[in-house]
């Protein structure tokens, strides 16, 4: 079995790489995994250090945009997990263009590849952003897509690209929908490591507007896992939400933050609050725990001491990642 995983050393994709070549995922055992990653400013090797001296691991520095790379990576392919994504709300405000080309171009470029070739199954990773937000209760997956990010509207038109391969052409693909993730390796402009990195060094931390925009927390271990279970046994043409169970409004993260790292409020420093800044994410997983067995297995408290720790440990990762760009919360 050969399995293609786009963005496979960016944060979430790297993790799934890892797990899918220790023997975490049955349905992988012995599979040849291809990682497909442009390496931009969020995509590390370093990632993969702990697999990367495994015989089942190819790396194939490229763009998913690449109609020929692509191709040719895509030979004889059964199974696509599709992580490569520009993801950043804060920069898809500065400028749109590179999310449209990547996330809407590449996604169309992967489509018509793995048509071509016959794959198997296209699991397509997408966000919980493309909902919109929500005053009360939890988005189904029948909800209205209702995007209000340039990031979110790239990622929501990759969505209904995937679902008009299959409603068109027959591709047995799935999309998933995750919640906001945490956890290790993950690069630090997203608001954990941004916070946590920034309070080790002493700094303080921006927090946006009132600090009472609601998030629902999900450890990037259960992402993949419901990624897998997905991959595995996931009606093909079908939307599956994948949350944490956990919501926190931005001042509560905060205080848990500070908290770890045993510091006051001294160290928030309050910032206007980001343009167009949705309040409340908030996904309802009965799907695919009805469907596919899902549930959340990580406590978030236990996730959260366990991420802090890992980036107290783990200085020599994160201090060079910290100078490529100027950092904010997502």
């Amino acid at each position: 079995m050969r399995v293609l995983v786009t963005g496979g050393a960016g944060f979430i994709g790297s993790h799934y790489v890892r797990q899918a070549l220790s023997g975490e995922y049955p349905a992988l055992s012995g599979a040849e995994v291809v990682v497909l990653d442009k390496l931009t400013y969020a995509g590390n090797e370093a990632n993969l250090a702990p697999v990367a001296n495994s015989s089942r691991l190819r790396f194939v520095k490229g763009d998913i945009c690449d109609a020929q790379l692509v191709s040719e990576v895509m030979t004889g392919v059964d199974l696509v997990v599709h992580f490569a994504a520009e993801s950043h709300v804060d920069r898809s405000i500065a400028g749109s263009a590179d999310f449209v080309l990547t996330n809407v171009v590449g996604t169309q470029t992967l489509l018509q590849a793995a048509l071509h070739e016959g794959v198997g199954k296209f699991v397509h990773v997408s966000t919980d952003e493309v909902y919109g937000s929500i005053e009360r209760g939890s988005w189904p997956e029948e909800h209205p897509l209702e995007p209000n990010s340039p990031y979110s509207a790239s990622k929501a038109s990759s969505d209904l690209l995937v679902r008009s391969f299959y409603r068109t052409h027959g591709l047995p693909v799935c999309v998933t929908r995750c919640s906001n993730n945490y956890g290790p390796y993950q690069f630090p402009e997203k608001v954990i490591p941004l916070f946590v990195t920034n309070l080790l060094d002493g700094a303080q931390v921006p927090l946006y507007g009132d600090g009472m925009n609601v998030r629902d927390w999900l450890h990037v271990d259960d992402h993949c896992y419901g990624i897998q279970l997905v991959a595995d046994k996931g009606r093909p043409g079908e939307v599956y939400n994948i949350g944490g169970g956990i919501e926190l409004t931005n001042r509560e993260l905060t205080e848990r933050l500070l908290g770890a790292l045993d510091v006051g409020w001294e160290m928030v420093r309050p910032v206007q609050d980001r343009k167009g800044h949705d309040r409340r994410y908030s996904v309802d997983i009965t799907k695919i725990g009805a469907e596919l067995g899902y549930r959340p297995r990580i406590p978030f408290d236990t996730g959260l001491a366990d991420t802090v720790r890992w980036y107290a440990e783990n200085r020599a990762w994160w201090e060079p990642l910290k100078g490529r760009a100027a950092l904010t919360e997502r």
